[in-house]
Protein backbone atom coordinates (compact mmCIF):
# COMPACT_ATOMS: atom_id res chain seq x y z
CA UNK A 1 0.00 0.00 0.00
CA UNK A 2 2.71 2.25 1.01
CA UNK A 3 4.64 1.32 -2.46
CA UNK A 4 1.58 2.57 -4.39
CA UNK A 5 1.23 5.72 -2.69
CA UNK A 6 4.26 6.83 -3.67
CA UNK A 7 3.77 5.77 -7.13
CA UNK A 8 0.62 7.32 -7.29
CA UNK A 9 2.02 10.94 -5.63
CA UNK A 10 5.14 10.36 -8.70
CA UNK A 11 2.50 9.94 -11.15
CA UNK A 12 0.12 13.08 -10.43
CA UNK A 13 2.83 15.24 -8.87
CA UNK A 14 1.04 15.91 -5.89
CA UNK A 15 3.43 16.63 -2.34
CA UNK A 16 2.50 15.32 1.35
CA UNK A 17 2.05 18.51 3.00
CA UNK A 18 4.48 19.30 5.86
CA UNK A 19 2.43 18.65 9.35
CA UNK A 20 1.24 21.71 11.39
CA UNK A 21 1.27 22.43 14.73
CA UNK A 22 -2.15 23.19 16.31
CA UNK A 23 -1.44 27.12 15.74
CA UNK A 24 -1.12 26.07 11.86
CA UNK A 25 2.75 26.53 11.19
CA UNK A 26 4.75 24.84 9.80
CA UNK A 27 7.05 22.41 12.09
CA UNK A 28 9.92 21.71 9.52
CA UNK A 29 12.04 24.16 7.88
CA UNK A 30 14.41 23.48 5.36
CA UNK A 31 18.24 22.83 6.47
CA UNK A 32 18.95 26.10 5.59
CA UNK A 33 16.60 27.57 7.86
CA UNK A 34 17.69 26.34 10.99
CA UNK A 35 18.90 27.96 13.92
CA UNK A 36 22.74 28.22 14.07
CA UNK A 37 24.23 25.53 16.36
CA UNK A 38 25.30 27.13 19.74
CA UNK A 39 28.86 28.12 20.08
CA UNK A 40 29.93 25.55 22.16
CA UNK A 41 28.43 22.52 20.76
CA UNK A 42 31.52 21.55 18.86
CA UNK A 43 33.16 21.36 21.88
CA UNK A 44 30.29 19.42 23.42
CA UNK A 45 30.14 17.07 20.54
CA UNK A 46 33.86 16.50 21.23
CA UNK A 47 33.29 15.64 25.33
CA UNK A 48 30.39 13.45 24.44
CA UNK A 49 32.34 11.44 21.77
CA UNK A 50 35.42 11.08 24.41
CA UNK A 51 33.00 10.17 27.12
CA UNK A 52 31.93 7.14 24.92
CA UNK A 53 35.11 5.75 23.94
CA UNK A 54 36.66 6.00 27.29
CA UNK A 55 33.04 3.79 28.62
CA UNK A 56 34.18 1.53 25.74
CA UNK A 57 37.59 1.49 26.98
CA UNK A 58 36.58 0.49 30.53
CA UNK A 59 34.33 -2.15 29.35
CA UNK A 60 36.62 -3.46 27.40
CA UNK A 61 39.35 -3.28 30.19
CA UNK A 62 36.63 -5.10 32.30
CA UNK A 63 35.95 -7.79 30.37
CA UNK A 64 39.93 -8.10 30.19
CA UNK A 65 40.19 -7.67 33.38
CA UNK A 66 37.59 -10.92 35.12
CA UNK A 67 38.87 -12.78 32.40
CA UNK A 68 42.21 -12.02 33.49
CA UNK A 69 40.95 -13.19 37.15
CA UNK A 70 39.51 -16.21 36.05
CA UNK A 71 42.59 -17.41 35.02
CA UNK A 72 44.46 -16.32 37.72
CA UNK A 73 41.42 -18.45 39.98
CA UNK A 74 42.47 -21.48 37.87
CA UNK A 75 46.10 -21.51 38.02
CA UNK A 76 45.77 -21.20 42.03
CA UNK A 77 43.38 -23.85 42.01
CA UNK A 78 45.52 -26.24 40.40
CA UNK A 79 48.15 -25.16 42.51
CA UNK A 80 46.82 -25.46 45.84
CA UNK A 81 45.24 -29.32 44.74
CA UNK A 82 48.43 -30.30 43.31
CA UNK A 83 50.23 -29.44 46.78
CA UNK A 84 47.52 -30.46 48.72
CA UNK A 85 46.17 -33.70 47.32
CA UNK A 86 49.21 -34.71 44.74
CA UNK A 87 47.13 -34.11 41.64
CA UNK A 88 49.72 -34.81 38.64
CA UNK A 89 49.83 -33.98 35.16
CA UNK A 90 47.09 -35.68 33.91
CA UNK A 91 44.39 -34.21 36.03
CA UNK A 92 44.96 -30.70 34.69
CA UNK A 93 45.15 -32.54 30.76
CA UNK A 94 41.48 -33.80 31.93
CA UNK A 95 40.42 -30.42 33.42
CA UNK A 96 41.44 -28.81 30.09
CA UNK A 97 39.20 -31.24 27.85
CA UNK A 98 35.88 -31.34 30.25
CA UNK A 99 35.92 -27.19 29.96
CA UNK A 100 36.72 -27.77 26.42
CA UNK A 101 33.65 -30.16 26.34
CA UNK A 102 31.38 -27.95 28.57
CA UNK A 103 32.20 -24.94 26.68
CA UNK A 104 32.31 -25.43 23.63
CA UNK A 105 33.72 -22.61 21.01
CA UNK A 106 35.00 -20.39 23.59
CA UNK A 107 38.68 -19.78 23.80
CA UNK A 108 41.50 -20.23 26.22
CA UNK A 109 40.85 -23.66 28.01
CA UNK A 110 43.28 -25.42 25.36
CA UNK A 111 45.88 -27.85 27.17
CA UNK A 112 48.71 -25.75 27.15
CA UNK A 113 46.72 -22.09 27.60
CA UNK A 114 45.72 -24.47 31.08
CA UNK A 115 49.38 -25.14 32.37
CA UNK A 116 50.21 -21.29 31.32
CA UNK A 117 47.50 -20.05 33.84
CA UNK A 118 49.15 -22.38 36.32
CA UNK A 119 52.83 -20.62 35.40
CA UNK A 120 50.96 -17.19 35.70
CA UNK A 121 49.76 -17.78 39.63
CA UNK A 122 53.35 -19.17 40.27
CA UNK A 123 54.67 -16.30 38.96
CA UNK A 124 53.29 -13.83 40.46
CA UNK A 125 53.41 -15.43 44.07
CA UNK A 126 56.58 -17.76 44.66
CA UNK A 127 58.93 -15.36 42.45
CA UNK A 128 57.45 -12.23 44.26
CA UNK A 129 57.33 -13.57 47.58
CA UNK A 130 61.03 -12.26 48.05
CA UNK A 131 60.47 -8.64 47.17
CA UNK A 132 57.21 -7.80 48.91
CA UNK A 133 59.51 -5.13 50.64
CA UNK A 134 60.73 -3.49 47.39
CA UNK A 135 57.56 -3.42 45.57
CA UNK A 136 54.55 -2.75 47.63
CA UNK A 137 52.16 -3.77 44.48
CA UNK A 138 53.91 -7.98 45.06
CA UNK A 139 52.42 -9.00 47.74
CA UNK A 140 52.86 -12.91 47.00
CA UNK A 141 49.25 -13.71 47.52
CA UNK A 142 47.35 -11.39 45.33
CA UNK A 143 47.63 -10.45 41.48
CA UNK A 144 49.08 -6.79 40.73
CA UNK A 145 46.23 -4.52 39.85
CA UNK A 146 47.96 -3.82 36.48
CA UNK A 147 48.66 -7.30 35.64
CA UNK A 148 44.90 -7.49 35.39
CA UNK A 149 44.60 -4.59 33.21
CA UNK A 150 46.68 -5.95 30.53
CA UNK A 151 45.41 -8.63 27.58
CA UNK A 152 46.14 -12.19 28.71
CA UNK A 153 48.95 -12.37 24.80
CA UNK A 154 51.07 -9.84 26.74
CA UNK A 155 51.15 -11.33 30.11
CA UNK A 156 52.15 -14.53 28.61
CA UNK A 157 55.42 -12.57 26.57
CA UNK A 158 56.02 -10.90 30.09
CA UNK A 159 56.35 -14.64 31.79
CA UNK A 160 58.28 -16.17 28.71
CA UNK A 161 60.43 -13.46 28.02
CA UNK A 162 60.90 -12.32 31.54
CA UNK A 163 62.29 -13.79 34.97
CA UNK A 164 62.87 -10.53 37.68
CA UNK A 165 58.81 -9.46 39.07
CA UNK A 166 60.10 -6.34 39.22
CA UNK A 167 60.84 -5.97 35.80
CA UNK A 168 57.92 -7.89 34.38
CA UNK A 169 55.80 -5.25 36.32
CA UNK A 170 57.39 -2.22 35.09
CA UNK A 171 56.69 -3.43 31.80
CA UNK A 172 53.06 -4.09 32.36
CA UNK A 173 53.06 -0.26 33.46
CA UNK A 174 54.51 0.68 29.86
CA UNK A 175 51.81 -1.21 28.42
CA UNK A 176 49.04 0.85 29.96
CA UNK A 177 50.57 3.89 29.39
CA UNK A 178 51.61 3.40 25.90
CA UNK A 179 48.94 1.00 24.17
CA UNK A 180 51.98 -1.21 23.17
CA UNK A 181 50.39 -4.06 21.27
CA UNK A 182 51.94 -7.64 21.86
CA UNK A 183 54.84 -7.46 19.26
CA UNK A 184 55.69 -4.05 20.25
CA UNK A 185 55.92 -5.21 23.70
CA UNK A 186 58.47 -8.16 22.42
CA UNK A 187 60.37 -5.46 20.46
CA UNK A 188 60.95 -3.18 24.18
CA UNK A 189 61.95 -6.17 25.46
CA UNK A 190 64.29 -6.91 23.47
CA UNK A 191 65.71 -3.61 22.70
CA UNK A 192 66.12 -3.91 26.63
CA UNK A 193 64.48 -0.87 27.76
CA UNK A 194 64.30 -1.76 30.88
CA UNK A 195 67.93 -1.47 31.42
CA UNK A 196 68.09 1.72 29.33
CA UNK A 197 65.74 4.07 29.48
CA UNK A 198 66.94 7.37 31.92
CA UNK A 199 70.54 6.41 31.86
CA UNK A 200 71.91 8.75 29.70
CA UNK A 201 74.41 11.38 31.16
CA UNK A 202 72.20 14.83 30.98
CA UNK A 203 72.26 17.77 33.17
CA UNK A 204 68.71 18.23 32.64
CA UNK A 205 68.35 18.63 36.71
CA UNK A 206 69.83 21.86 36.33
CA UNK A 207 68.62 23.38 32.93
CA UNK A 208 65.21 22.15 33.00
CA UNK A 209 62.20 23.06 35.71
CA UNK A 210 61.11 19.42 38.10
CA UNK A 211 58.26 18.14 35.69
CA UNK A 212 60.10 18.95 32.53
CA UNK A 213 63.35 17.47 33.53
CA UNK A 214 61.83 14.19 34.97
CA UNK A 215 59.90 13.80 31.52
CA UNK A 216 62.84 14.64 29.33
CA UNK A 217 65.31 12.33 31.13
CA UNK A 218 63.21 9.24 30.86
CA UNK A 219 62.90 10.00 27.40
CA UNK A 220 66.56 9.51 26.60
CA UNK A 221 68.34 6.03 26.89
CA UNK A 222 71.79 4.91 26.96
CA UNK A 223 72.68 3.00 24.80
CA UNK A 224 70.24 2.86 21.67
CA UNK A 225 70.25 0.00 19.53
CA UNK A 226 69.74 0.53 15.88
CA UNK A 227 69.96 -3.10 15.03
CA UNK A 228 68.10 -2.24 11.62
CA UNK A 229 71.20 -0.92 10.09
CA UNK A 230 73.73 -3.06 8.84
CA UNK A 231 76.87 -0.83 8.63
CA UNK A 232 80.35 -1.18 9.38
CA UNK A 233 81.87 0.12 12.63
CA UNK A 234 83.46 2.92 10.93
CA UNK A 235 80.48 3.76 8.81
CA UNK A 236 80.32 8.20 8.11
CA UNK A 237 77.84 9.85 10.13
CA UNK A 238 76.16 10.84 6.78
CA UNK A 239 75.92 6.60 5.98
CA UNK A 240 73.98 6.56 9.44
CA UNK A 241 71.74 9.37 9.13
CA UNK A 242 70.65 7.66 5.63
CA UNK A 243 70.33 4.63 7.27
CA UNK A 244 68.01 5.91 10.00
CA UNK A 245 66.19 7.48 7.96
CA UNK A 246 65.48 4.59 5.28
CA UNK A 247 63.96 2.48 8.52
CA UNK A 248 62.40 5.79 9.93
CA UNK A 249 59.46 3.79 11.83
CA UNK A 250 62.06 1.08 13.32
CA UNK A 251 64.47 4.36 14.71
CA UNK A 252 61.42 6.44 15.91
CA UNK A 253 60.40 2.62 17.67
CA UNK A 254 63.87 2.48 18.78
CA UNK A 255 63.91 6.40 20.35
CA UNK A 256 60.99 5.66 22.49
CA UNK A 257 57.02 7.03 22.75
CA UNK A 258 56.37 11.03 21.26
CA UNK A 259 59.26 11.68 19.09
CA UNK A 260 58.19 13.00 15.39
CA UNK A 261 60.75 13.62 12.85
CA UNK A 262 60.95 16.91 11.25
CA UNK A 263 64.01 16.94 9.12
CA UNK A 264 67.50 15.80 8.22
CA UNK A 265 70.40 18.37 7.49
CA UNK A 266 68.20 21.27 8.67
CA UNK A 267 69.77 24.35 7.61
CA UNK A 268 70.43 27.37 10.03
CA UNK A 269 72.14 30.33 9.00
CA UNK A 270 73.47 32.38 11.31
CA UNK A 271 75.15 35.75 10.72
CA UNK A 272 75.32 34.53 6.88
CA UNK A 273 76.98 31.56 7.63
CA UNK A 274 75.06 28.22 7.14
CA UNK A 275 74.96 25.39 9.72
CA UNK A 276 73.04 21.80 9.08
CA UNK A 277 71.57 20.02 12.03
CA UNK A 278 72.10 16.23 11.70
CA UNK A 279 68.29 15.22 12.61
CA UNK A 280 65.60 17.42 13.80
CA UNK A 281 63.01 15.98 15.71
CA UNK A 282 59.79 16.90 17.57
CA UNK A 283 58.92 15.27 21.01
CA UNK A 284 54.78 15.60 21.33
CA UNK A 285 54.78 14.65 25.20
CA UNK A 286 57.64 17.13 26.32
CA UNK A 287 56.63 19.84 23.39
CA UNK A 288 59.70 20.56 22.06
CA UNK A 289 62.29 20.19 19.49
CA UNK A 290 65.14 17.43 20.16
CA UNK A 291 68.08 18.39 18.08
CA UNK A 292 70.42 15.27 17.41
CA UNK A 293 74.29 15.12 16.58
CA UNK A 294 75.62 11.99 15.42
CA UNK A 295 79.16 10.91 16.34
CA UNK A 296 80.24 7.79 14.93
CA UNK A 297 83.46 7.69 17.30
CA UNK A 298 83.83 8.35 21.35
CA UNK A 299 82.48 11.37 22.60
CA UNK A 300 84.70 14.78 22.98
CA UNK A 301 84.20 17.35 25.24
CA UNK A 302 83.71 20.20 21.98
CA UNK A 303 80.48 18.33 20.87
CA UNK A 304 78.40 19.45 24.29
CA UNK A 305 79.60 23.42 22.65
CA UNK A 306 78.37 22.95 19.15
CA UNK A 307 75.28 21.51 20.31
CA UNK A 308 74.64 24.24 22.84
CA UNK A 309 75.47 26.36 19.90
CA UNK A 310 72.61 24.65 17.55
CA UNK A 311 70.02 24.78 20.59
CA UNK A 312 70.24 28.68 20.74
CA UNK A 313 69.67 28.71 17.31
CA UNK A 314 67.11 26.79 17.60
CA UNK A 315 65.25 28.09 20.37
CA UNK A 316 65.65 31.79 18.48
CA UNK A 317 64.85 30.74 14.93
CA UNK A 318 62.60 27.50 15.21
CA UNK A 319 60.85 27.59 18.67
CA UNK A 320 57.24 28.52 18.44
CA UNK A 321 56.62 31.05 21.84
CA UNK A 322 54.26 27.82 23.61
CA UNK A 323 56.82 25.50 23.11
CA UNK A 324 58.99 23.96 25.71
CA UNK A 325 62.99 25.13 25.56
CA UNK A 326 64.63 22.99 23.22
CA UNK A 327 66.66 19.46 24.24
CA UNK A 328 69.75 18.64 22.61
CA UNK A 329 70.43 14.69 22.06
CA UNK A 330 74.10 13.92 21.07
CA UNK A 331 74.93 10.18 19.83
CA UNK A 332 78.22 8.59 19.95
CA UNK A 333 79.66 5.11 19.34
CA UNK A 334 80.80 5.56 23.00
CA UNK A 335 81.02 7.69 26.10
CA UNK A 336 83.31 7.65 29.24
CA UNK A 337 80.61 9.15 31.80
CA UNK A 338 82.24 12.00 33.63
CA UNK A 339 84.02 13.03 30.87
CA UNK A 340 80.08 13.60 29.24
CA UNK A 341 79.64 15.05 32.75
CA UNK A 342 82.28 17.55 33.16
CA UNK A 343 81.16 18.54 29.39
CA UNK A 344 77.37 19.50 30.43
CA UNK A 345 78.68 20.60 33.53
CA UNK A 346 78.31 24.72 32.97
CA UNK A 347 76.48 24.74 29.51
CA UNK A 348 73.36 26.46 29.98
CA UNK A 349 71.44 24.39 27.50
CA UNK A 350 69.43 20.86 28.28
CA UNK A 351 71.77 18.06 26.71
CA UNK A 352 71.98 14.34 26.71
CA UNK A 353 74.98 12.45 25.80
CA UNK A 354 74.03 8.37 25.14
CA UNK A 355 75.88 5.60 22.90
CA UNK A 356 74.45 3.77 20.14
CA UNK A 357 75.35 0.01 18.79
CA UNK A 358 75.52 -1.13 15.54
CA UNK A 359 74.65 -4.38 13.30
CA UNK A 360 77.99 -4.67 11.65
CA UNK A 361 77.63 -5.60 7.77
CA UNK A 362 79.45 -8.93 8.29
CA UNK A 363 80.10 -10.61 11.97
CA UNK A 364 83.49 -11.27 12.78
CA UNK A 365 82.84 -15.02 13.21
CA UNK A 366 81.97 -15.64 9.29
CA UNK A 367 84.48 -13.32 8.33
CA UNK A 368 87.02 -15.90 6.47
CA UNK A 369 84.15 -18.38 6.07
CA UNK A 370 82.69 -17.30 3.31
CA UNK A 371 84.15 -16.59 -0.37
CA UNK A 372 85.45 -13.88 -2.01
CA UNK A 373 84.00 -11.98 -4.82
CA UNK A 374 86.71 -12.97 -7.14
CA UNK A 375 86.24 -16.48 -5.81
CA UNK A 376 82.84 -16.44 -6.95
CA UNK A 377 83.33 -15.34 -10.69
CA UNK A 378 86.13 -18.09 -10.71
CA UNK A 379 83.65 -20.43 -9.40
CA UNK A 380 81.44 -19.40 -12.10
CA UNK A 381 83.88 -18.61 -14.55
CA UNK A 382 84.53 -22.77 -14.10
CA UNK A 383 80.92 -23.52 -14.26
CA UNK A 384 80.65 -22.42 -17.35
CA UNK A 385 83.24 -24.12 -19.10
CA UNK A 386 81.41 -27.41 -18.04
Amino acid sequence: MMSGFYSYQEKTGMKRKAPRSPQGSITQRPATQLDPLPKGYPQFLEDIKSRIRNAQIKAALAVNSELIGLYWHIGKSIVERQRAEGWGKSVVEHLAADLQREFPGVGGFSRQNVWYMRAFYLAWTEQATNLQRVVGDLDGQNLPRVVGEIPWGQNLELLAKLKDPIQRLWYAQKIIEHGWSRPMLVLQIESGLYESQGKAVTNFKRTLPPPQSDLAQQALKDPYAFDFLTLADDAREREIEKGLLDHIQRFLLELGVGFAFVGRQVHLEVEGEDFYIDLLLYHLRLRCYVVIELKNRPFKPEYAGKMNFYLSAVDDQLRHEDDQPSIGMILCKSHKKLIAEYALRDTHKPIGVSAFKLTKALPEKLKGTLPTIRELEEELAKTKKK
